[in-house]
């Protein structure tokens, strides 16, 4: 009765369509590959098969079949999540098809390893995998109806992606800091928090340039963000200075998806008659594939003015040389906000300082504490809040 019941399973998972890409998942493949070889397979061939599932499993930091189930199912990125991820129903027949296969999947995630070893006529020992119960049907139903902030697809594994020959990847081991780790500048992470959080709700966000000098805490603060709101939909694809032409494609790509985006341009400069200085320009007047309602652009600068420009760049024989240097000057102006992040004064950085030593619970003299912190900056060039990190990491 058993062996009749999985291969009817074997037949049930062949005969998937909305989910048939989890055929192609190495857990499942090497599951159905056993399921296939039950009533036919010698037993050195069953145990084999089997001890290979187990395998994957395993290699897939998983001890849970019915888990990982789960992950995929959720996870999956199918004709039907799509649909229902632009904004559209997706039709009754497709939603018949997907409460089918949801229930031949659930028999897939109750399997048991005494289910299965019970077809290998073997007293020897064979790997075992943890038997749950898991709820797909219910679980799945919540996150498409939730879809804007679960995803699908690798935006639902993933909150940080870069752009690799022309596709959005993810990053494997993304910046978990966090917005309370970063001290001070209360009022620029305010800003740019209040207009993420604007984007997230559908209301009108802007586009904003970070300016300021170097290891104030633009990028961190953009990532602490990021992670602070990934729960509610947000995500961040990093785009360098020579990627920038490819934002267009990035868009169309990005325009159905139902989760909101931040395209992170960091450490942004150009040189004068730089190629990529016209295509973000294009890009922030608001070119037809530009207007993405669910993608805003923040690119951090140490410079004001974005462009290089030199003492002799003005005396070139433009006749109209005073309109190319508002040109090259309005860039910064066509972002929707303007947040600088400025050095910060000595009180200030000592205070960084002091609040990241009771942080890490060091016990040292205060007023030695801060002389040494003052000699450190003094002689890094500057004080900033990178300073006072590095500081501080020092001395532990």
């Amino acid at each position: 009765m058993k062996n009749e019941r999985l291969n009817e399973l074997y037949l049930k998972l062949n005969s998937l369509c909305i989910f048939r890409e989890l055929l192609s998942d190495l857990v499942i493949s090497k599951l159905v590959k056993f399921l296939e070889c039950i009533e036919t397979a010698e037993t050195s061939e069953k145990i084999s098969s089997y001890s290979d599932f187990v395998s994957a499993l395993y290699a897939n930091n998983k001890v849970s079949l019915a888990r990982h189930i789960h992950t995929v199912v959720s996870n999956n990125e199918n004709v039907y999540v799509k649909i229902l991820g632009s904004g559209k129903s997706g039709s009754p027949t497709m939603k018949k098809c997907v409460d089918a296969e949801l229930e031949i999947l659930q028999s897939v995630a109750d399997l048991t390893p005494a289910e299965l070893q019970s077809t290998i006529d073997w007293n020897g020992f064979l790997p075992v995998f943890k038997a749950e119960k898991v709820y797909l049907a219910n679980d799945y139903t919540k996150r498409t109806r939730n879809i804007g902030k679960y995803g699908y697809g690798i935006y639902a594994k993933n909150h940080m992606f870069r752009i690799n020959s022309g596709k959005i990847v993810p990053v494997l081991h993304p910046d978990e800091i966090t917005l309370s780790d970063l001290i001070g500048y209360e009022r620029e992470k305010k800003i740019i928090l209040d207009n993420t959080k604007a984007l997230l709700e559908d209301k009108a966000a802007a586009n904003i340039l970070l300016t300021g000098d170097a290891g104030t805490g633009k990028s961190s603060t953009v990532k602490a963000v990021v992670n602070e709101l990934r729960k509610e939909g947000l995500r961040i694809i990093e785009v360098r200075k020579e990627q920038l032409h490819e934002i267009p494609v990035i868009l169309d790509e990005l325009s159905d998806n139902p989760l909101k985006f931040i395209l992170f341009i960091d450490d942004l400069s150009f040189q004068k008659d730089d190629d990529n200085f016209s295509a973000l320009k294009a890009i922030l007047e608001g070119s037809v594939s530009a207007k993405s309602n669910n993608v805003v652009i923040y690119a951090t600068s140490n410079r004001r003015h974005l462009v290089k420009e030199k003492f002799s760049d003005r005396e070139g024989d433009d006749v109209h040389f005073n309109d190319t240097v508002q040109e090259i000057i309005s860039l910064s102006d066509r972002f929707g906000i303007h947040i600088t992040f400025n050095k910060p004064n000595k009180e200030t950085y000592l205070d960084i300082v002091r609040s990241l030593a009771d942080r890490k619970g060091i016990e040292c003299d205060k007023a030695e504490l801060e002389r040494n912190a003052e000699q450190f900056a003094l002689e890094k060039g500057s004080r900033s809040a990178r300073a006072a990190k590095q500081f501080v990491e020092n001395i532990i």
